[in-house]
């Protein structure tokens, strides 16, 4: 039987096989092989009984992120917020940067829009290329508009805690009953209910993951990119990136630079070719040959 993973928690897997689901466990031969089945994949296993099954083979994989653990996305939808907490525009230029390298689309979901419209920062996102979503999961702004972006997709939703992950997903389905947080005054931050990611099956043939929240991995390591990749990850600087003056040009303060030329005309926002700098930092400490 075939099926995708819809939840893993403590060594078992919930696999969806056409409606139904059958909780396995995987093989050791996997373990062995290094392949850790994630939310997402779609699998091969064998039915023991009615409701449980061993998990045998993880078929191949179109993409897949460390962080949250998840593959086979066909969007990223980043939510955040302009009120408490807010959200970190470092953050979202991560992780549009790792979803453009991971061959899945970024969407971005600005909830919260009732107590604090985050136009600014929208109107960033909007020139850069991206679809951008105002929303609120109190009022409903904006819920119709990602319930269409979702329509026959796997989606999966990311960003900080407190934002509204949660809310939002129990907007689009009641049924959902996700359980949400309450904001931290003192620390301006959300205390991240969602503890693993799990595959829930909404209306029109949508598939949407809730992942615990950005706060929830800041002991470990960001997944990094790749130096060489990483100015092809900002889509509103490839116009740029051919026409430097040196091919070997980093775009971080090189004379001749297009992509600093046209920063400098207002073509593109400085907040992100700050976080590009900062990530590029962060790249010219990565070793692909370390993670093989």
């Amino acid at each position: 039987m075939t099926g995708i993973i819809m939840r893993s928690l403590s060594g078992f897997y919930d696999i969806d096989c056409g409606g139904e689901v059958i909780r396995c466990r995987a093989r050791g031969k996997l373990r062995h092989q290094k392949q850790k089945p994630l939310v997402g994949d779609r699998v091969e296993l064998t039915r023991l009984n009615d409701r449980e099954g061993v998990l045998e083979q993880v078929l191949p994989r179109t993409n897949a992120l460390d962080r949250p653990a998840v593959a086979n996305m066909d969007q990223l939808i980043l939510v955040a917020s302009g009120a408490l907490p807010v959200t970190d525009p470092f953050l979202l230029d991560r992780m549009t940067a790792l979803a453009e390298c991971k061959g899945c689309e970024p969407v971005l979901v600005f909830n919260k829009w009732d107590l604090t419209p985050a136009e600014g920062p929208a109107q960033v996102y909007e020139r850069a290329g991206f679809q951008v979503i105002p929303c609120s999961a109190k009022t409903g702004l904006g819920i119709e508009a990602l319930r269409t972006v979702l329509q026959g997709k796997i989606s999966v939703f990311t960003g900080n805690s407190g934002v509204g992950k949660s809310s939002i997903l129990n907007a689009l389905d009641p049924s959902c009953t996700i359980p949400t947080g309450e904001i931290s005054e003192k620390l301006g931050r959300g205390r991240h209910t969602t503890r693993h990611v799990e595959l829930f099956r909404l209306a029109g043939n949508a598939l949407v993951a809730d992942t615990p929240g950005f706060a929830a991995f800041e002991e470990q390591t960001p997944e990094l990119l790749e130096r060489e990749k990483l100015a092809w990850a900002f889509r509103e600087f490839r116009p740029y990136l051919e026409g430097c003056a040196f091919v070997d040009c980093a775009h971080v303060k090189e004379k001749g630079c297009a992509l600093l030329s046209a920063l400098q005309e207002g073509k593109s926002a400085q907040s992100r070719h700050d976080s590009y700098v900062r990530l590029y930092q962060q790249a010219k400490e990565y070793h692909p040959w370390e993670n093989k």
